[in-house]
């Protein structure tokens, strides 16, 4: 790649970065502070357009409020931009070389890469950062299989892995400044109004431009850009048809049990193979999750059928065929996404006798939590 249209995407997209404002301070950041002063790579996955970008960014605005660091000693590039189309794993000493040329940082240097998966052999290059270079590295990419298998090979052990979701109710209620504490529920104006609130957010989920904008027809574009880039072109599918009828058919019945045989009779596909590898797809980019029936036999559980859960409630109705939702499976969902969030272990349990608890959450072989929702 050309040295001056490295340069000129250097300034450019580092001067956008740092333009940024009005960021509502994420959860996750608790999470991230901790890793600041350490070595390890900081990875950050998540659905795309769930807010990694901005995300790096609020870390980045700490580092330079918090930590003194000064700006001369900030990289940051979205390998997104078409502009890199040529770029490949050697252009990546280049680069680095520019930035020296250009910013002339003194000291320990911070390096934000977004969406990197993009370049093949980035891994080997974030490695040698990490061994001899003094640079604290922050990455996102929006695939968790494919940042995985390339973390296994050059990163294991020299990395730690966030997950970025989308806005949780308690965000989302900063968003609108209005803060709440234990005694909010029992003050009956502050109920009500917490209440209207979370309705408005059940309506809108969790995506954050959709909730600046107050518009939920952004969705289904982002739906297009997940099923088109990040599965269909990733993993070299060739029959668009069936992964479009899978994923209308988990997002018209959300917290559904559903078996690999039923899935593959309703979209009409050749084998059982075909199913899971479709379904560990859409998990690996972060648009539905298995939860699996708990069982202290493993075998059990893996041959029994799972319950899927959409990254949003609001997605899920934006792309499904469902003219009359089933309020009580959205709520579920709900729940299921901010356990998720909380990094919790999260199964469904069904008695011999059928009687089902919607979640059953473990903590190392016991149960922890059963929430009825």
């Amino acid at each position: 790649m050309e040295k001056n249209k490295l340069k000129e995407l250097i300034i450019e997209h580092k001067q956008r970065f740092l333009s940024k404002k009005h960021l509502i301070k994420r959860e996750s950041q608790t999470d991230i502070e901790k890793y600041i002063k350490q070595k390890e790579v900081v990875l950050i996955t998540g659905v795309r357009r769930g807010g990694k970008s901005s995300l790096m960014k609020l870390i980045c605005d700490d580092l330079i409020a918090r930590f003194n660091v000064p700006v001369n000693s900030i990289l940051y590039l979205n390998f997104e931009d078409e502009r890199f189309i040529d770029f490949t794993v050697k252009d990546f000493e280049l680069l680095y070389e520019t930035f020296i040329e250009i910013e002339n940082p003194r000291g320990r240097k911070f390096f934000f890469l977004d969406e990197i998966q993009n370049i093949k052999g980035w891994e080997k290059w974030v490695n040698r950062l990490y061994e001899f270079e003094g640079v604290k590295v922050f990455v996102t990419g929006s695939n968790a299989s494919l940042l995985s298998s390339e973390i296994s090979t050059a990163l294991t052990g020299r990395n730690r892995q966030i997950i970025n979701w989308p806005f949780s109710f308690r965000e989302y209620l900063t968003l609108k400044e209005h803060s709440i504490d234990e005694k909010s529920f029992y003050r009956r104006e502050e109920r009500i109004e917490i209440k209207r609130l979370f309705k408005k957010y059940f309506e809108l989920g969790g995506f954050p431009e959709v909730l600046q904008i107050n518009d939920t027809s952004l969705l289904e574009q982002y739906f297009r850009d997940i099923i088109y880039r990040d599965v269909v072109a990733r993993y070299s599918i060739r029959n668009v048809r069936e992964i479009k009828e899978l994923t209308l058919l988990l997002a018209s019945n959300p917290a559904t049990i559903q078996s690999y045989q039923n899935i593959k009779n309703l979209i009409r596909v050749k084998s059982l193979n075909t199913v899971k590898n479709y379904l560990e797809a859409l998990s690996d980019v972060f648009l539905f999750f298995p939860a699996d029936l708990f069982d202290f036999s493993i075998k059990r559980q893996i041959y029994n059928p799972s319950k899927f859960y959409c990254i949003d409630t609001a997605l899920s109705r934006a792309i499904s065929f469902k003219f009359s939702q089933n309020l009580g499976h959205l709520y579920e969902n709900l729940v299921f996404i901010e356990l998720k969030r909380r990094n919790e272990e999260v199964f469904y349990w069904k008695s011999k006798k059928g009687k089902e608890v919607d979640f059953v959450t473990k903590k190392g072989l016991r149960i922890d939590k059963a929430i009825q929702v």
